[in-house]
């Protein structure tokens, strides 16, 4: 999948390798996606090397909760250090990334803690302190986003999309789906391996 550019914004979406949130994906060729309601998605791209990778993460911030490895699999603070790094070590320099940031919408309006205006914040706040460029965004309003990223270019598509009140339920409760199930204790099957 060398050259995208005839491909349209649906055949791309076909495509892509999809990332939930919590998840991030590098790549030089394959598009990414995600769908994103009060969660901020960050695409960063080096230029040089024609890479590039896409996070999304839930939180802003790991809260103090007994739950650590949850807050640290969808907090921004270890989403941005693992896509930074993740391309640091295919070559990336830091120097040459350039961000584009999506996300942060209200489509609930019963949550009352903002936390999209928080995980917007949050995304300008570091890439600011990390000197890596946003060149564009589209953050915050009453509408879930698709994003499809193009790695091998730099280009980012970004699609509101209208939410009628089922469908911002539906991707509450996606979210909070997930957040619950890394909160699930593992199920280890057969017998333990011990390392030594």
């Amino acid at each position: 999948m060398s050259d995208l550019s005839h491909l349209s914004g649906k055949d791309l979406e076909r495509i892509a390798l999809n990332i939930n949130p919590g998840g991030w994906a590098i790549e030089s060729d394959r598009p990414i996606a995600t769908l994103l309601g009060s969660c901020v998605s960050v695409c960063l791209f080096d230029s040089k090397l024609k890479i590039g990778g896409m996070n999304h993460f839930l939180l802003p911030r790991g809260s103090n909760s007994s739950n650590a490895d949850n807050d640290v699999i969808l907090n921004g603070d270890f989403s941005m250090e693992v896509l930074v790094n993740g391309l640091l070590n295919k070559g990336a320099s830091k120097s040459r990334m350039i961000a584009k940031a999506f996300g942060g919408g209200t489509i609930v309006s019963s949550i009352s803690m903002a936390i999209g205006e928080r995980n917007a914040e949050f995304a300008q706040e570091w890439l600011h302190r990390e000197s890596i460029p946003l060149v564009a965004s589209d953050f915050s309003g009453p509408w879930s986003r698709k994003i499809i990223f193009v790695p091998s270019t730099g280009e980012a598509f970004c699609r509101r999309m209208p939410t009628t009140q089922p469908d911002a339920v539906a991707v509450a409760k996606a979210e909070q789906d997930y957040e619950k199930s890394l909160a699930l204790p593992k199920k280890t099957i057969g017998k333990k391996i011990e390392l030594f």
